[in-house]
């Protein structure tokens, strides 16, 4: 694709403002949320709104309230000259990229909180941090006003979190997943992957390995209880740090699944999530 110049615009009343013309003029638009350090997962989700919308915005925004006080926010790769490049040459038509004065102005005090689907996993793991995404996607959503938002598969309960408060809050929102882009050896692909050095990259995609053996497990009739701890044990050996979880749950209200027979027609997902080194992985595939 032939590389275009990319508009770019900071501001609400900016970002209002092309938005609602291009939907005065009948246009559809899409809405891409990211946080930069853009790969290939992202442009997945380009390629899914272009497919759906004529227009095409793409928003920048590393949210500060999404992060503890003891994770990366401060490291969390920062990529912005490179993103455009490659969202430019993806012939995407706006770039949000608000600073954090713009998204949070002084004074702000409104939070979203997503109680039960939001404390479980990793909610459990990191408190408070659905509180900052639902907060940030509804500001965006608000803000930008797209017909269409698209998130990746791969935060699966994020999207689902995402859905739900869509629902609840009523926005006029059309909300799209898209699966997982992977690496060749299996790997989810993730802007914190730039962390990982030769050896740990070389590690990574048994968290993989143990999601697809959760599964045959579980298709052959085994129980979630016969293997959560091995497989745990096997990601340990492998080299990971520490496991913050390997289970299985139903994909709407993420209670625990214990075997097929429990789905009764639902659909259901394993998720796990893993630190090797300094660096967490977070994975699913359905069940």
């Amino acid at each position: 694709m032939t590389e275009t110049s990319l508009h770019i615009v900071r501001s609400v009343d900016a970002v209002r403002m092309q938005v609602a013309g291009w939907r005065e003029g009948g246009e559809r638009v899409a809405l891409v949320p990211t946080m930069g350090a853009l790969h290939e997962g992202h442009l997945s989700l380009v390629h899914r709104a272009r497919q759906m919308a004529p227009r095409v915005c793409v928003s920048l925004f590393v949210n500060p309230t999404q992060f503890a006080a003891h994770e990366d926010l401060g490291s969390y790769p920062r990529t912005e000259a490179q993103d455009c490049a490659m969202l430019a040459a993806e012939g995407v038509d706006l770039l949000y990229a608000p600073d954090v004065a713009e998204m949070y102005p002084e004074g702000e005090i409104t939070r979203i909180t997503m109680p039960g689907i939001g404390d479980c996993l990793e909610g459990e793991h990191r408190p408070g941090f659905f509180t900052g995404v639902s907060t940030i996607v509804a500001k965006l959503l608000i803000q930008v006003a797209p017909q269409i938002a698209l998130f990746g598969e791969k935060d699966f309960q994020q999207l689902q979190i995402i859905r739900r408060m869509v629902i609840d809050l009523s926005l006029p929102v059309e909300i799209e997943g898209v699966a997982t882009v992977r690496e060749d050896d299996g790997l989810a692909l993730s802007s914190r992957n730039v962390y990982l050095t030769d050896e740990e990259r070389a590690v990574a995609p048994a968290l993989y390995m143990a999601l697809k053996s959760f599964r045959d497990h579980l298709h052959a009739g085994g129980a979630t209880s016969e293997v959560e701890q091995r497989l745990v044990d096997g990601l340990i050996a492998a080299g990971f740090t520490s496991v913050d979880y390997l289970s299985c749950r139903h994909s709407e209200g993420f209670s625990r699944i214990d075997d097929v027979a429990a789905l009764k027609g639902h659909q259901g997902r394993i998720l796990g999530a893993a630190k090797l080194g300094r660096t967490r992985l977070i994975d699913n595939i359905a069940l």
